[in-house]
């Protein structure tokens, strides 16, 4: 379930956010100038890192065809990333 709450109203109630996050599970959306800028999750959630997807790929079994194809794909889609902006920099 998410919850979509200011910035402000996160940090007044930054216990009870984090306690409703832990005990019930609710996932806490937050707007800055009514745009996302962070969340407050439950930590139960599965996040997948890079490093997960490189152990699931390093032991899947792909045919040679389709892991040409996924590289393939997958250079396309690097290409029209964007660099991330560090703003704090």
């Amino acid at each position: 379930m998410n919850k979509i709450i200011s910035v402000t109203e996160a940090a007044r109630n930054f216990a009870d956010c984090v306690n409703r996050a832990h005990y019930q599970k609710v996932t806490f959306v937050l707007l800055k100038g009514g745009s996302p800028v962070a969340r407050i999750v439950p930590d139960e959630q599965k996040v997948c890192t890079g490093a997960d997807l490189n152990n699931a790929l390093a032991n899947a079994r792909i045919a040679p065809g389709e892991a040409s194809s996924w590289s393939r794909d997958l250079r396309s889609a690097r290409s029209r990333l964007k660099p991330v902006v560090d703003k704090w920099r």
